[in-house]
């Protein structure tokens, strides 16, 4: 194995670095002509796997979607999880745990350990229990070579009353990325822990250069545009991958229709030299 940070800089080279979130809600399902139940959300997530995980780089299926059908939704995710990764894809699980202690381990081993149905290449994280609380996932990370993106400026109006609070000399945003400045220190040809950072979260003053990449999420159907990638990340855009779902996933559940819609968000990225 390489490190998730070689693996990823692999994938943006060979397929860009369109992120497609794989996230079967209510309304989306009822969009397709689906009911609410399992056999509906197995047809729309495993046409959404075949139709994009071999043409993009990451896909990002959202856990909550999936668990809240219980063990047969969370058996589906498996196979999300196993058939986008069987076609070429890094798969980054959404699921945005924070925890302390054995729980915090226990997280690490269910989303990070290759022993795991449930082991993904990389995890969204929540550090609002204090960074070191993500210490047992960091590890994951290292042993299992998997990458780990923390929230850091996310794009929900929420957001700011935690992020955007200040210490003695910095933000919250600010404390969380100096970790995974030093987390990724040396990496190359970048890290393999990541922040989360809204497409749409207007200008920031804070030092985004981490060595590590970015999950963007509020690209396209949310408004996040390329030009807000190059005014939110300056040099640093080359390792964000900006995240769209609903624009790419309404086009189904004709996957040849879903397949052109992650393309194109794929092209438009590229072509407008992000």
């Amino acid at each position: 194995m390489t490190s998730f940070g070689t693996r990823l800089a692999r994938a943006i080279d060979e397929r860009g670095r369109f992120c497609v979130g794989i996230d079967p809600h209510v309304g989306l399902l009822q969009q397709w002509g689906l009911s609410d139940d399992v056999a509906s959300l197995e047809r729309f997530a495993l046409t959404v796997v075949e139709a994009v995980a071999p043409v993009v780089g990451v896909v990002k299926p959202q856990s909550a979607f999936y668990e809240r059908f219980g063990s047969r939704g969370v058996a589906v995710l498996e196979r999300v999880i196993s058939e986008s990764r069987d076609a070429g894809a890094l798969v980054l699980l959404d699921v945005k745990r924070g925890d302390i202690g054995s729980t915090s381990q226990a997280y690490a081993d269910a989303y990070l350990d290759p022993a795991s149905p449930l082991a993904a290449d990389a995890i969204t994280a929540s550090p609002y229990l204090g960074f070191g609380s993500l210490d047992p996932m960091v590890e994951a990370c290292r042993v299992h070579e998997r990458g780990l993106f923390v929230l850091a400026l996310t794009s929900n109006k929420e957001g700011p009353e935690v992020q955007h609070a200040r210490g003695e000399d910095r933000t919250v945003a600010g404390t969380v990325l100096d970790h995974l400045r030093r987390l990724n220190q040396g990496a190359d040809p970048v890290g393999s822990f990541g922040a989360v950072v809204g497409a749409t979260i207007g200008s920031t003053e804070e030092d985004l250069d981490i060595n590590g990449p970015f999950l963007v999420p509020g690209y396209g159907a949310q408004g996040g545009t390329t030009d807000d990638l190059r005014r939110i990340f300056g040099p640093a855009a080359r390792w964000a991958l900006p995240s769209s779902s609903r624009e790419v996933l309404a086009a189904g559940p004709s996957a040849a229709a879903l397949r052109e819609a992650a393309q194109r968000g794929n092209d438009a990225v590229r072509q407008l030299g992000v």
